[in-house]
């Protein structure tokens, strides 16, 4: 599918971490982006993005549009033949997983794909899946060839009460799938990324999982031992090259898991310990399995005794063939995306001396 680079392009949840790092790719590719946002009046929200684009040749408008509001998206995508649906919420912290979670995943996706359906002009829509939506524990791997993740597979172990946000994406990249197929005009194209890590381009950016961990390895949390909970990592950066080629790359089709690095949260944070180590409480040792299946449940409600029997000392594995042959993405190294996430938490002033 050939993309027109001179007409504009959709970006939904456009002040969202990763879809900064691709707003900003597109405009200094010199292309127009039409910005998705619940709020557009609200300017710490899009004062970065707007700052990127005086410097670059693209340009950037925005469009109020809401994830559960049908049709709220016809404005954005009018005129547009690529589509990015970016937009989905990811926390654990939540009392309705259905409401919070699962509602806005699922039907924010039928809302932005049935309006590809509208729009004539639209000829690829690209969404931001996940890797939680192929596997749902790291105890999961070890039952696959190779003890690896492949784009073959779907998540078949998570349920609305363990672990609903990887449920939630499993549920919406599939109901993107049942939709695409129910038509030829447009080609969908999937990005699954494992954690997303780097820095952010919104100073006041917003908290998220992937930042809390982080922090946690500053702030003294893990001080007594770090958990050595198997997660894949991917550079921000490098992800949005992934979705930058999806969108482009004519041959481009199907699922792209999109990840740098199997590692660990214990070995993550010794990756920052040559810089940071000296000013920073970085965990030293690994946290006993037994120890956080105590407290672990006490300390956070996402961490229940299921989900630490099936992460914790379990190696997390995926394979990123695809993403590297077919769309040419080249992952940095782990050291550099931990060091430059941590200094951008540096600089937003998390760590309190």
């Amino acid at each position: 599918m050939q993309i027109d680079k001179s007409k504009p392009v959709l970006v939904t949840g456009a002040t969202g971490f990763v879809a900064g790092w691709l707003v900003k790719k597109f405009l200094e590719e010199g292309i127009t982006v039409h910005a998705a946002v619940r709020n557009p009046d609200k300017k710490e929200k899009v004062q970065h993005l707007d700052e990127i684009a005086s410097k670059t040749s693209g340009s950037i408008t925005y469009f109020k549009s809401d994830l559960l509001e049908p049709g709220s998206y016809a404005e954005a995508m009018e005129g547009c033949e690529l589509v990015f649906h970016t937009a989905s919420p990811f926390t654990n912290d939540f009392k309705d997983a259905q409401k919070e979670l699962i509602d806005p995943a699922v039907n924010g996706t039928k809302n932005v794909l049935e309006q590809a359906n509208k729009t004539d002009s639209v000829k690829r829509v690209v969404v931001t899946s996940s890797c939680a939506a192929i596997y749902g524990d790291a105890a999961d791997c070890a039952q696959y060839p190779n003890n690896e993740i492949t784009e073959e597979y779907w998540n078949t172990s998570s349920t609305i009460t363990h672990n609903p946000y990887s449920l939630s994406k499993t549920l919406a990249e599939k109901e993107a799938w049942k939709i695409a197929g129910e038509q030829s005009r447009w080609d969908l194209v999937t990005i699954n990324p494992s954690f997303v890590l780097g820095p952010f381009l919104n100073p006041k950016y917003t908290t998220s999982e992937s930042f809390n961990i982080m922090k946690q390895m500053g702030d003294g949390t893990f001080k007594s031992g770090c958990p050595k909970m198997g997660v894949g990592v991917v550079d921000v950066r490098d992800l949005a090259v992934a979705h930058y080629q999806a969108g482009f790359v004519p041959e481009a089709e199907g699922r792209h898991i999109a990840h740098g690095h199997n590692s660990d949260f214990f070995s993550m944070s010794q990756t920052l310990a040559p810089k940071f180590g000296a000013d920073y409480p970085i965990p030293k040792k690994i946290a006993p399995k037994w120890l956080i299946m105590l407290f672990g449940p006490m300390l956070n409600k996402a961490l229940t005794r299921k989900f630490i029997r099936q992460n914790i000392n379990h190696e997390f594995k995926a394979n990123n063939t695809k993403s590297r042959e077919k769309l040419g993405v080249n992952y940095r190294p782990l050291k550099e995306t931990m060091e430059d996430t941590f200094q951008a938490l540096v600089d937003a002033g998390t760590f309190k001396k």
